[in-house]
């Protein structure tokens, strides 16, 4: 008779898989095993010891017993997520002929609208660096990142050698090693050009240095010296979000929308944000709505 797999086996097999074979990152192994042992106890409490011994309605109960406890609907479709994972796995090394969880359907996630900024307060965020060195290399970065919507580890982890300005565009490699181009506006390269000219220059300490923004130090700016920047220049400008403070992922935010709102196409946003699947640009037709229904309120007779 073949040897059966308990379920902590299990875990630790899928877990090793996840960290060897699929490189996760350590912060996602954690999260995923932190599920997985809570499914363990669930399920052994059941007198279930061994993987075969899983059935569909074990694993709805457990979402059911998480929805109880009060866990958001992210984590338990989060959960579900890391509980699928382990089973196929488990049935692609025939460790099992069937999947409990191929029948089950995610927890409904409520779409979240994010918060956007005004195009005048991208404006006032802008104009508030100071003319120095520091505040141009500052300015740089904000006027790149609106007007490209890079994420900002692509911002700071962007070399020198890809901004092709007098083509006018940025050549990024995002996610999963993937390069795109994404064209930069007149005022965007305008900055730009400046910084390149007469500040980043001074701030070279090794000649084999890539990346283009710098500190003082010589070396790259970090995605948290980034951060703080744009959240003192964003206090000192009076600019303020109803979701929080304003972060360098406000800024992508607002690009993507501010593009839809001037009737940019859905499918060239995708390109440029490099979205792999375009229903994660949707989001920006609902913010766009959204922004809408809010002007529209403050007609005069519209609570009449």
């Amino acid at each position: 008779m073949a040897r059966r797999l308990s379920l902590d086996e299990a875990v630790d097999l899928y877990l090793d898989h996840l960290k060897v074979e699929r490189g996760l990152a350590r912060h996602t192994i954690e999260a995923y095993g932190r599920d997985l042992v809570r499914l363990v106890g669930f399920v052994t409490e059941r007198g279930r010891g061994e993987v075969d011994d899983v059935t569909p309605a074990d694993i709805t109960d457990y979402l059911i017993d998480l929805a109880r406890t009060g866990l958001a609907a992210r984590s338990r479709a989060r959960a579900l997520v890391a509980i699928r994972g382990m089973f196929r796995h488990l049935i692609g090394e025939r460790w099992l002929e069937a999947d409990p969880t191929a029948l089950i359907d995610a927890p409904k996630i409520a779409k979240r609208i994010p918060s956007v900024l005004g195009e005048d307060a991208v404006a006032k965020l802008i104009a508030t660096p100071p003319d120095t060195p520091r505040g141009r290399r500052d300015i740089a970065m904000i006027e790149l990142a609106y007007a490209s919507g890079l994420r900002v580890s692509e911002l700071v982890t962007l070399a020198a050698a890809d901004l092709v300005l007098s083509q006018g565009f940025v050549r990024v490699t995002g996610k999963g090693q993937k390069t795109r181009l994404i064209p930069v506006g007149a005022s965007a390269r305008e900055r730009l050009a400046r910084y390149l000219a007469d500040d980043r220059p001074a701030l070279v300490k090794d000649p084999a240095q890539r990346a283009m923004f710098l500190t003082e130090r010589g070396r790259p700016m970090t995605r948290q010296g980034f951060w703080k920047a744009l959240r003192t220049y964003a206090r000192k400008a009076g600019v303020r979000l109803p979701g929080g403070e304003v972060s360098p992922h406000k800024l992508r935010h607002s690009f993507a929308t501010h593009l839809v709102e001037h009737g940019a196409d859905l499918r060239a946003v995708q390109a440029m944000l490099g979205h792999a699947d375009i229903a994660t640009t949707e989001i920006y037709t609902h913010v766009s709505r959204a922004r809408v229904l809010e002007q529209a309120r403050k007609h005069p007779r519209a609570a009449k």
